[in-house]
């Protein structure tokens, strides 16, 4: 879809979207098919320009808390049926997510996963080293010891997914005004009256803030507090492979969280830096690399001296606790946040925007969602955090 760079925006909306990434375009798709009119998304550059344009994104329901997983395979289910409704192809691959356990404080941890998500209808499963490297013969099973493997999950095309939301959102009469950025929010006591942008201000009674990592930005427009802040994450592609690399799960070691995976006609490989210091800048440094390959030469030997030749630098949008920010402001009742996934927003991006549609709607989404309220920080009742993988 080729979204409209507006010269001006529509004077008045009844929801204006911030943020055109994969939680706006799926927000704005989940209301149109309800009958939601009078809809706006505003976003600041092209569609999917910011976390949401990473070139390949992993879909999975491997999570430790009931309520990640029941989004994550919410979502699994709704990525599935996506050449249906809404109706694209997104390139889903489902090769399974395998994580790399290297103590058994691991082990222990993700065997009580594992019970949790087939008590959900996950079906994961805890299994040997030498099982692991059947399944992903990169790997070396030197100091491993045991693994955990989901064969529902993988990975597919955010570029697609947003591409395919917002077509059929923009059919279902949504404006998508791309190139237009916000520059303030207009409040009058506690209601929400206006959004101003760079192409006019847009009269409207709800925002609802899918801006990602600029999410604390959009949020101190309106007095909001989103406790959101920037951290980039890189990712390198190899050379093309002959023989072509065999087809892998979507492989992570838990420990350094290194993972790889295939690409079209090679590999992607990428590792969360410990020392990246916060900030939206997105220069891709190929530096970072020595730290995967560093991984690499003890958990995948062959990975370390491949040749790379292209990568990728993004932002995740990271919360103190590393779970999403999903509500309604208390003092701001116009003002809904769906943002801070910290690396999960694409997995979990159709199963949010159904539970964003029910907020509006104000009724009950398919799971209670309260405790991802931005309050939880203000009251004291952080969600004990996820682990920070991909």
């Amino acid at each position: 879809m080729s979204s409209a760079a507006f010269r001006t925006v529509p004077s008045s909306a009844d929801v204006v979207i911030i943020g055109g990434g994969v939680m706006g375009a799926s927000t704005a798709f989940h209301l149109a098919k309800a009958g939601v009119e009078n809809i706006v998304v505003v976003e600041r550059g092209d569609l999917g320009c910011g976390s949401s344009g990473k070139p390949i994104g992993g879909v999975r329901a491997q999570f430790s808390d009931p309520l990640n997983i029941e989004l994550g395979l919410r979502s699994l289910r709704a990525f599935q049926d996506f050449p249906h409704r809404p109706g694209a192809d997104i390139r889903l691959d489902t090769v399974g997510y395998l994580f790399l356990l290297d103590s058994e404080q691991q082990a222990s941890d993700f065997e009580a996963g594992v019970r949790l998500q087939n008590g959900l209808g996950v079906p994961s499963r805890t299994i040997s080293p030498a099982e692991a490297r059947r399944l992903c013969p990169y790997i070396s099973t030197e100091g491993l010891v045991a693994a955990a493997y989901s064969p529902t999950d993988g990975h597919a095309r955010p570029g697609l997914v947003v591409q395919g939301y917002a077509q059929a959102a923009a059919r279902g009469g949504v404006t998508v005004a791309t190139h237009t950025e916000v520059c303030g929010i207009d409040t009058a006591g506690n209601r929400v009256v206006g959004v101003h942008t760079s192409r006019g201000r847009i009269a409207c009674s709800t925002v609802i803030c899918t801006a990602g990592a600029w999410s604390a930005r959009i949020g101190g427009m309106a007095g909001v507090t989103l406790p959101v802040r920037p951290v980039k994450r890189q990712l390198a592609f190899t050379a093309p492979l002959v023989p072509p690399a065999p087809r892998i799960p979507f492989t992570i070691d838990f420990s350094s969280t290194a993972y790889f995976h295939n690409s079209d006609d090679g590999l992607l490989f990428g590792l969360a830096d410990p020392g990246q210091e916060d900030g939206f800048d997105t220069t891709w440094t190929p530096q970072w690399l020595d730290l995967f390959r560093t991984v690499a030469r003890h958990r995948a030997p062959a990975l370390a001296d491949m040749e790379t030749v292209a990568g990728w630098a993004g932002l995740y949008e990271v919360t103190p606790d590393h779970n999403a920010l999903i509500g309604r402001s208390g003092e701001l009742p116009g003002f809904l946040y769906a943002t801070g996934f910290s690396g999960h927003g694409f997995l979990q991006a159709p199963a949010v925007g159904e539970v964003m549609r029910d907020l509006y709607l104000e009724r009950a989404p398919f799971t209670d969602i309260s405790p991802l309220s931005a309050d939880r920080f203000r009251l004291g009742t952080e969600i004990r955090p996820e682990a920070h993988v991909v």
